[in-house]
């Protein structure tokens, strides 16, 4: 697992840029944090990363919101309000073969999402904050080793192993 420091708006942003470079297609990512931690904020600029343009919209009360990418769809999800897993029925994901994956509160969607390749664990720190990055996968461990091998990411410092 390593750690990168986003202090501010362009970090979180070269940060995402980096992800999406260096992305398997396709990718199943889980976003985690608090409320507030910065989960949408790196969705955001990573769907840009990836050339989404035009609004890019929070699913908090859409559950999903669907993008066209190079190469395929981009999901980003946002479970923060689903009472039950059953509730992930209606969303008519069962057969979408998506290029990427963007997952806020996956514990909530517990067994009935695709396993995730890539954890990626966003909290508060100092005046911006802390990504971790955990790999859940075999595509996720060459996915990370991928974002390692680049080394010192422009507008981000080194990160801690």
């Amino acid at each position: 697992m390593s750690a990168w420091q986003l202090d501010g708006e362009a970090a979180t942003q070269a940060f995402a840029q980096a992800l999406a470079a260096t992305a398997p297609a396709p990718a199943v990512v889980h976003l985690q944090g608090d409320l507030g931690a910065g989960k949408s904020t790196l969705a955001r600029a990573w769907l840009r990363a990836l050339g989404v343009t035009g609004t890019v919209r929070s699913p908090t009360y859409t559950l999903v919101e669907r993008y066209p990418v190079p190469g395929g769809e981009a999901l980003h999800l946002d479970l923060y309000r689903i009472g039950d897993v059953g509730e992930l029925e209606f969303l008519g994901l069962d057969d979408v073969v998506a290029r990427l994956w963007l997952i806020e509160w996956p514990e909530r969607g517990a067994d009935a999402l695709p396993r995730p390749d890539l954890r990626v664990a966003l909290s508060l720190s100092g005046n911006g904050r802390s990504a971790r990055l955990e790999a859940l996968s075999p595509v996720g461990e060459r996915w990370r080793d991928a974002l390692a091998a680049q080394g010192r990411l422009p507008g981000l410092p080194e990160p801690k192993p």
